[in-house]
């Protein structure tokens, strides 16, 4: 019998039936990306938080570090569809969705279904498009579903959209709608590698030698992690000061953070209580655990609720960020 090609991609997978199968998921698909994905620990493992529960996700970063990479890789490691839409000015919301056209064969309309139709949509620069172009994905991501022509499609499950976006401040870019971002689970944000990572970086692309990837989960094994995750316990603690980190964004006179209010248009959704609860428990469960701890979910907290805080004009002169108001606030609620 031949050889299998070196490049041929293999599966290996794995069925968690426990919590403890959490940390074998975590370990097997962060070996897979890291086999190409040069460092970037902490977004790859907000990435399989994302993936356990159902969310998406927003990759922010400046050109040129790995987002895009990561976010194919993941989806190669995974035995499931993905589909790669690269977001342009000139992008209709019908190149997404879909459109129907006439069948000369049958004489009549049938509905050519977009790129949307996947278990995992790389939407990539989704901040160089138009607003109507990204409110497209709207009804996707919360719904799962679309609607073409007055007909409504249902999308198969899991579906996931990562989207990868360019700072803001970058020339031919367009601000996500508070509606859009509030719809992502988590944003991340992907930094510049330290020196050695940037040196294992050089001698790789050096090599010019592709990089197969194993498949290492299958859906199954997910829906099955899903459940899973569903049952982590939560004590009422730990959910007290998970509901009082969101009211602190909200109201942060309360807890002595006076200072805060000037800087605070508008504090974190119930969404973010919500997402923040899921997300907490799939890292106790990637941790091997079958109950959260409050460092669950302070390690969570700013992935969650950094893209849910709006900032005033205050905050934006004094150089005062979401990320640095989260922090003021789980320093100030006591932590059970």
């Amino acid at each position: 019998m031949p050889a299998a090609p070196q490049n041929a991609r293999t599966e290996r997978r794995v069925e968690p039936t426990t919590t403890q199968a959490g940390t074998t998921i975590l370990d097997q698909v962060t070996g897979a990306v890291h086999e190409r994905v040069v460092g970037q620990k902490d977004a790859v493992e907000g990435l399989l938080v994302a993936l356990l529960t159902g969310g998406h996700i927003l990759l922010e970063g400046l050109p040129g570090l790995a987002k895009t990479l990561m976010v194919r890789t993941l989806a190669e490691a995974i035995h499931t569809d993905f589909r790669r839409i690269q977001f342009t000015p000139d992008l209709l919301p019908t190149d997404i969705v879909g459109t129907p056209i006439f069948d000369q064969a049958t004489g009549a309309f049938r509905v050519q279904k977009g790129p949307i139709f996947s278990n995992i949509i790389l939407a990539d620069e989704i901040n160089r498009a138009p607003p109507k172009v990204q409110a497209a994905l709207l009804e996707a991501m919360e719904e799962r579903q679309v609607t073409i022509a007055g007909e409504t499609f249902h999308l198969e499950d899991p579906f996931m959209v990562l989207a990868t976006q360019n700072p803001v401040e970058l020339h031919g870019t367009y601000p996500l709608a508070e509606a859009q971002l509030d719809r992502f689970a988590m944003k991340l944000e992907i930094g510049y590698p330290n020196r050695d990572e940037e040196k294992t970086i050089v001698w790789r692309v050096a090599a010019g030698t592709p990089i197969p990837i194993d498949t290492v989960v299958t859906v199954a094994a997910i829906a099955e992690a899903r459940r899973a995750v569903a049952e982590i316990r939560l004590e009422d603690e730990v959910l007290d000061y998970l509901v009082e980190l969101t009211f602190a964004t909200r109201e942060p006179e309360r807890y002595g953070l006076d200072d805060l209010a000037p800087l605070i248009e508008y504090g974190a959704s119930p969404r973010a209580t919500i997402v923040l609860t899921r997300t907490a428990r799939a890292r106790a469960f990637l941790a091997g655990r079958d109950y959260v701890l409050p460092d669950d979910v302070k390690a969570m907290a700013p992935k969650v609720m950094r893209h849910r805080i709006r900032t005033t004009y205050e905050a934006d002169a004094r150089g005062i960020d979401p990320d640095d108001i989260v922090q003021r606030v789980l320093g100030a609620v006591p932590s059970p």
